[in-house]
């Protein structure tokens, strides 16, 4: 097993390298917000109670994925329940 010894100048740079990609990659993605939002973050956003949101789920109101146990919701969806809401 060969042992190679870094410089301090080399690290740093490859810490500058590293950070850039992750910049460039978050750019490309455009993430902005995430596209699936677990149960407390829809609570939060809509600003309703799990009894509330467990309504939307058995109304049909709200689609849903459930996976392992955990409630999954589609950040579109959630969009589009604000709207019929807002326009009822």
């Amino acid at each position: 097993m060969q042992i190679e010894i870094l410089t301090k100048e080399e690290l740093l740079k490859f810490k500058s390298e590293l950070i850039e990609e992750i910049k460039q990659t978050i750019k490309s993605d455009d993430v902005t917000i995430a596209h699936w939002l677990r149960s407390s973050e829809v609570r939060k956003l809509l600003k309703i109670s799990a009894g509330t949101l467990q309504n939307l789920r058995i109304k049909g109101m709200l689609p849903y994925e459930k996976i392992g146990g955990i409630f999954y919701y589609a950040y579109a969806d959630i969009v589009q329940l604000m709207g019929e809401i807002g326009n009822s």
